[in-house]
């Protein structure tokens, strides 16, 4: 059983038109609130990454922003976390998310969500972690990706251990209990021999 004391949710630094995505997210704010998981997220104070925050805050959560020097603006950085870590760079931000957290969650988002994903899925399939990797997919929003990953499965470049190391359902709950029983898959022997 893993223990989940902290979750770095990948999501949207804007709303989109899908009221359900919003939902979706001060639904898992408040689980995360009342279960006191320490929310791990990108530091904005705009878009789904805001919605997410302020309802764990005004739940009485706690909330971790990691945020590059970049992209600390004013109008973009929220100030009222619970801890604020600022890197140098987008590489450094994802390293120490990767860090600090137990878990991660990927919400409905725009390009940085899928490069945030596929970078901690390509991390965990080559044993840099062993941590759950869950996909919220809420009213769908995934299921043409989820379709793709088959195809890459069908077409010899994704092995079915490495599709199923990614735990995916629409309900965050339920997503958060798969995510409780994880076992990261065995590394391949050719990798364990490079490291060697």
């Amino acid at each position: 059983m893993n223990k989940l004391e902290k979750i770095c949710v990948f999501c949207g630094s804007s709303d989109g038109n899908d009221t359900s995505v919003t939902s979706s997210a001060v639904e898992l704010g408040e689980i995360f609130a009342q279960e006191n998981i320490t929310l791990v997220y990108g530091a904005a104070k705009i878009g789904i990454m805001g919605t997410i925050a302020k309802t764990v805050l005004d739940n009485h959560g706690k909330v971790i922003g990691i945020i590059p020097e970049f992209l600390k603006k004013k109008e973009v950085v929220h100030l009222g976390l619970n801890e604020l870590i600022t890197t140098r760079n987008m590489h450094d931000r994802k390293l120490k998310m990767q860090e600090v957290s137990d878990g991660f969650i990927a919400l409905p988002g725009g390009l940085g969500t899928l490069e945030e994903l596929f970078e901690i899925l390509t991390w965990l399939q080559l044993g840099l972690h062993s941590k759950p990797i869950g996909l919220l997919n809420v009213n769908g929003f995934y299921d043409d990706l989820l379709q793709l990953f088959e195809t890459m499965v069908r077409k010899g470049f994704v092995s079915m251990n490495n599709y199923e190391m990614l735990l995916v359902d629409s309900d965050a709950r339920r997503l958060l209990e798969k995510m409780a029983h994880f076992k990261a898959p065995d590394i391949p022997h050719w990798l364990n021999e490079e490291r060697a």
